[in-house]
């Protein structure tokens, strides 16, 4: 049996969304989750999940943080982001993060499921709409976006604390590590961001909504 997890904090939203696919999709079992932590935790003790669809602006999701730490720990997971934008920049960020998918919630019933089943099958959709403009994206922001996709979770935590402006002292006793744990993340981001310092760092990641 197919798992669908729909993952939004505004609960008639999930119950209009699970009924448009419920006349499409036979044989699913429907999941629900109102928050980052609810969808991570889910994820973790439903291991077999087919399909998951994530509101970027779900608490704790934090613009992009959420797709990234889900892709991160769950590498195959189909991921379809349903959102109220659409932004260009936004829809070109997410899937450079790793979503199969992005559909905006104005987008009619029958496209929707056209673009479920191909993210389901390992394929990419976005709205035809823009499908043509995505190359107009700068290309120094989707590089930037591929390296940022392939920290390690720590790696990324410590990436949002430096956004922050936090110090190693600060970092390590918010993360409750050694000081030197956290120089070796800072030096691993340089390296992998192909950067010589923080301001760099800022720089080359200021496009992108980490916050």
């Amino acid at each position: 049996m197919l798992k669908f997890l729909i993952a939004d904090d505004h609960p008639l939203f999930r119950e209009a969304l699970k009924a448009a696919m419920q006349s499409h999709f036979t044989g699913v079992n429907y999941l629900e989750s109102d928050s980052f932590s609810t969808t991570l935790n889910t994820l973790r003790r439903q291991r077999n999940v087919s399909l998951l669809l994530l509101d970027l602006n779900m608490p704790g999701c934090d613009n992009f943080y959420g797709l990234l730490r889900i892709r991160q720990n769950f590498p195959d997971l189909p991921i379809a982001i349903v959102s109220g934008t659409e932004d260009i920049d936004t829809i070109a960020q997410a899937m450079e993060f790793g979503a199969n998918a992005f559909i905006p919630k104005t987008t009619a019933t029958t496209q929707m499921v056209a673009a479920l089943k191909l993210a389901l099958s390992g394929g990419t959709w976005v709205p035809p709409s823009v499908d043509g403009q995505l190359q107009r994206v700068s290309s120094d922001k989707v590089q930037i976006a591929e390296k940022v996709r392939e920290l390690t979770p720590k790696q990324f935590t410590v990436l949002r604390l430096v956004k922050q402006g936090l110090m190693n002292k600060d970092i390590a006793q918010r993360l409750n590590v050694t000081e030197a744990t956290v120089k070796a993340h800072v030096s691993a981001l340089f390296r992998r961001l192909e950067v010589k310092s923080r301001t760099q760092i800022l720089v080359a990641i200021e496009k992108l909504k980490l916050d």
